[in-house]
């Protein structure tokens, strides 16, 4: 396998992670509460990012390959739960 195949399985791996956490980011304002975010949009999606590829990679190990259904929705779990708590959805 060459460097641009290796690349090219990088970027497919954590690619859910990236939409994830942009349709996150870019919905923002309709979960979680009305008050201004504390935060800059970047940083979230940088956050809810991290929290994505590290789902992901728990799925892997735990399971020994990827593309398991039961790690996307953990993803989704885990990233929804993420967003959440940065825009402090329990204060309504």
């Amino acid at each position: 396998m060459g460097p641009l195949d290796i690349v090219n399985h990088l970027f497919n791996f954590v690619a859910p992670a990236a939409a994830i956490a942009l349709v996150l980011v870019l919905c923002g304002g309709l979960i979680g509460s009305r008050s201004p975010l504390a935060m800059a949009w970047w940083v979230r999606l940088g956050i809810l990012f991290a929290v994505g590829v590290a789902v992901l990679v728990a799925g892997l190990v735990v399971w020994g390959r990827d593309g398991k259904m039961l790690t996307y929705a953990a993803l989704v779990l885990g990233c929804a739960t993420c967003q959440w708590v940065l825009v402090r959805g329990w204060r309504g």
